[in-house]
């Protein structure tokens, strides 16, 4: 089959999934309040092919067209070809879809290539089944979401101990067609316009944790007894020169709950292995997934350095020095980014089986530091444009014959700008950084990849294990001598 375009997506999910919206049970097909973000990512898919020349690759069993994030790579010219793809699809969106299919497509490929870590002890089937599951996601061009945080109520306890245990996702029976499993997850962005639900370690379980817990596996997202919650819907219905974001780019963060699902063995890839649950995500994960987040990361904040200096330069403000110097932090903020990117790539290697990643060190600076830096870029920007981000007429105001002409003498641009380019020019900053969906984009980009306090702590732990640090004792006893 191969790669996908839009309408075979959207057909794909008509299966009778379990949505919830507020109150309501809902097809996502058919709900208006949806309608727009349903063709976003539709036009994710058509996209990849508009750009076959880096988007698409061959699967080598099938020879069919597949997205270039299902390469398992085996050196750095498959990370290379991998990072223009993976650019080119960031571009779709300018950055702001930060669960597009590619997310996932790269960690199901990476776990694919390590054999060694999923059947460290002897687990041929869960090999087989991964490395199966992989295949037939690349040859039909699954979209998967991913669900793999907790839902920690009681922040006094561990996350499966106490209350948050009886709420966390565990196996409840086996059988011989596969496992039952019980409990919820919490954040699976994309949730409604997935075609499957994979499920996979995040934060690593202790070592006398109930092995009920430790679990991996991928679900339709129509499977019975899986129920999707989302949140309010952010999305607005409209013209797309009006709210290029927000009309079109919502891709919904969701509740799930596991109501006695069953899950067929072909698609139980840990089975109460805690060993082998801690393992897969500290070997190679980070310097895998995080080529793809860091590249989206370099794209929206290049796209947020050229949008705020366009509002500068609208409004003939760019020779004050407190502008220009807002503006180069945001510069610095992607060309940190870029930079961290060449580093991490440069010193590629083979983590296991013949399979390569970037190396992560890099990757983890940025998984602390992107999350500030993508927060204060909004407030740059709202700074920059301050009251002129909400004085901001729609583009029908000005086709209409009694109005356009006031709007086009008083809602000017400096240096001659229209009043069409200069409302085209501020609602875009507005639905970027101010609108509903660019709080809850502002928010989704300080917790996506874990709390920003934990992976500093994380940082400092690995730093200590990786090398000796002897500077200051050799300094002092120099300076004693």
């Amino acid at each position: 089959m191969g790669a996908r375009r839009g309408k075979d997506y959207i057909e794909g999910l008509r299966d009778g999934r379990e949505v919830w919206l507020g109150a309501q049970r809902v097809d996502v097909c058919e709900h208006p309040a949806l309608a727009g973000s349903l063709a976003g990512i539709a036009g994710y898919f058509d996209w990849q092919y508009e750009h076959a020349e880096s988007c698409l690759t061959r699967e080598p069993h099938s020879d069919d067209p597949v997205g270039i994030s299902h390469v398992i790579p085996k050196g750095r010219e498959d990370l290379r070809r991998r990072a223009l793809g993976l650019e080119r699809l960031a571009r779709y969106s300018m950055g702001a879809l930060g669960r597009t299919p590619d997310y996932v497509n790269v960690t199901l490929a990476g776990f694919a290539g390590r054999p060694d870590l999923f059947g460290k002890n002897g687990n041929a089937r869960a090999v087989e089944a991964l490395t199966r599951f992989q295949r037939e996601v690349a040859q039909r061009d699954l979209a998967l979401t991913h669900t793999i945080v907790h839902p920690v109520a009681d922040k006094g306890v561990e996350d499966v101990a106490g209350l948050n245990g009886e709420l966390a996702l565990r196996i409840v029976a086996r059988n011989a067609d596969g496992i039952v499993i019980r409990g919820a997850r919490v954040l699976a962005t994309l949730g409604p316009f997935a075609d499957e639900l994979f499920v996979y370690p995040g934060q690593p379980l202790p070592k006398h944790a109930d092995p009920a817990y430790a679990l991996a596996f991928s679900i339709p997202i129509a499977t019975r007894g899986l129920i999707i919650v989302c949140r309010d819907h952010y999305g607005v219905p409209g013209a797309a020169a009006d709210r290029p974001f927000s009309s079109r780019f919502d891709e919904q963060d969701a509740f799930i709950v596991f109501d006695d699902v069953e899950v067929a063995w072909e698609r139980v890839f840990i089975d109460g292995d805690i060993d082998v649950y801690n393992r897969v995500m500290s070997s190679g994960w980070t310097g895998n997934v995080m080529q793809q987040t860091s590249i989206r990361a370099a794209v929206k904040l290049e796209f947020a350095y050229e949008l705020a200096t366009r509002i500068v330069e609208l409004q003939n403000a760019g020779g004050r020095a407190e502008t220009q110097q807002m503006l180069g932090e945001i510069w610095c903020y992607s060309a940190l980014v870029r930079a961290a990117l060449r580093s991490a790539e440069s010193d590629a290697r083979e983590y296991g089986a013949g399979t390569w990643f970037c190396d992560e060190r890099p990757f983890r600076a940025l998984r602390s530091m992107v999350p500030g830096w993508m927060a204060r870029t909004n407030e740059i920007i709202k700074l920059l444009g301050a009251h002129n981000l909400l004085c901001t007429p729609e583009a029908a105001a000005f086709a209409n014959e009694e109005l356009a002409p006031k709007l086009r003498r008083y809602l000017p641009g400096a240096r001659g700008v229209s009043a069409e380019e200069r409302a085209r020019l501020f609602r875009t900053a507005w639905d970027f950084v101010g609108s509903a969906l660019g709080g809850r984009n502002e928010l989704y980009e300080r917790f996506y990849l874990a709390s920003a306090a934990r992976t500093l702590a994380i940082n400092h732990m690995l730093a200590q294990r990786e090398q000796e640090w002897t500077a200051v004792p050799e300094l002092i006893a120099r300076s004693a001598s």
